[in-house]
């Protein structure tokens, strides 16, 4: 008799990024085969989630939503609770900042077993602390800072809490190769090719920097590729000579290209160092996590240029830095980063404990 395999929904909000869908997508990937994923995503790039393979609903996020946030929550609270009316499911995993009313009323309401909090850290020094207690699910889950590996913060359940290393959806040796993803991509293999992923530009308008680097790189030789996020939703307007993508997870096509020029966001940080690709990150000032410290600690470890590239001559600085790092040819192992995998471990021993209780 085949073994009914445990179901899991992850509910990831929508963020200035693509973060909170892809750690969630991160463990439905280490978990196939092993359980069944569903998502409940408040990110409106449900297609890239069905493409991967994973059922998912989408509710609209509270920052597009017209309603007032308490009426907001207690729509919440019905329609996540149909989906947990419906599936049933042994653990709810949420990853984001502030646990939601209406998510925590619908878990409450419909006896979910075991409730898990993936929440990333690394906020700047005038963050407010969220008002809701750790000791209300049964895991935290702490992804990591490039050089974090996986430590047991708090044994005590309900509130066990970990921290792992990154959490990245693909391992290093999943990425596609140079001509590979050269090839899946269309570009030419003789090529010399900068990626520009400045982010979905939702919350900070990037065209400005944006026009001023696509310059001074094309000046340096390089063809400019832009690549637009899934959840953007005003498209920045590139000259013609650019070339436009889309394509999720980047990262699997990330060695394609000789530079990259990025917003220094946890993905795009990680999978600079996975990917081994010289770097220019340009921290966002207007997000809540510290992407300047971000970036500095990359740059620790990996061939990485790091400026706010505000001014012309900030960004006639950082292009010189990095063309020099991509001429220097340094040599760089990939990382691996296991925090996925240690992350559903931990989830799947707790599915483990409760069905024997």
């Amino acid at each position: 008799m085949t073994q009914k395999l445990p179901r899991i929904v992850f509910f990831n909000i929508n963020g200035s990024g693509m973060g909170h869908l892809s750690r969630c997508l991160a463990y439905a990937r280490r978990l196939e085969g092993r359980a069944r994923s569903i998502f409940f995503s408040l990110a409106s790039a449900i297609e890239v989630i069905e493409d991967m393979g994973f059922e998912a609903e989408y509710f609209v996020s509270p920052f597009w939503s017209s309603s007032h946030i308490n009426a907001w929550n207690r729509e919440l609270a019905v329609r996540f609770g149909l989906l947990l009316d419906s599936v049933h499911p042994d653990a709810v995993v949420f990853d984001g900042t502030w646990p939601f009313h209406g998510f925590m009323e619908a878990c409450d309401v419909y006896g979910v077993k075991v409730r898990v909090w993936s929440n990333r850290g690394l906020h700047k020094s005038d963050f407010e602390p969220v008002p809701v207690d750790e000791s209300l699910f049964d895991l935290a889950i702490h992804p990591g800072e490039i050089g974090d590996s996986y430590i047991l913060e708090r044994e005590k359940q309900p509130g066990r809490a970990i921290r792992t290393s990154p959490v990245t959806i693909f391992d290093a040796d999943e990425l596609l190769s140079r001509e590979d993803a050269r090839r899946a991509l269309g570009l030419d293999q003789k090529g010399r090719y900068g990626l520009f992923t400045l982010g979905p530009g939702n919350l900070k308008d990037v065209s400005g920097i944006a026009a001023g680097l696509i310059t001074r790189m094309r000046s340096a030789g390089f063809d400019v590729v832009w690549a637009r996020a899934p959840i953007s939703v005003r498209d920045v307007e590139l000259p013609d000579e650019v070339t436009s993508i889309s394509a999720f997870p980047l990262v699997r096509y990330m060695r394609a290209f000789d530079v990259v020029l990025g917003a220094a966001g946890y993905n795009t940080c990680n999978e600079v160092v996975q990917a081994g690709i010289p770097a220019l990150l340009i921290p966002n000032k207007l997000v809540a996590d510290d992407q300047a410290r971000r970036a500095a600690m990359t740059s620790k470890i990996a061939p990485v240029i790091v400026s706010p590239c505000e001014t012309d001559e900030e960004q006639q600085e950082a292009v010189a830095g990095l063309v020099g790092l991509y001429e220097a040819r340094p040599v760089f192992e990939p990382v691996a980063f296991d925090g996925a995998q240690r992350a559903v471990d931990e989830i799947l021993a707790l599915i483990s404990d409760a069905s024997r209780r």
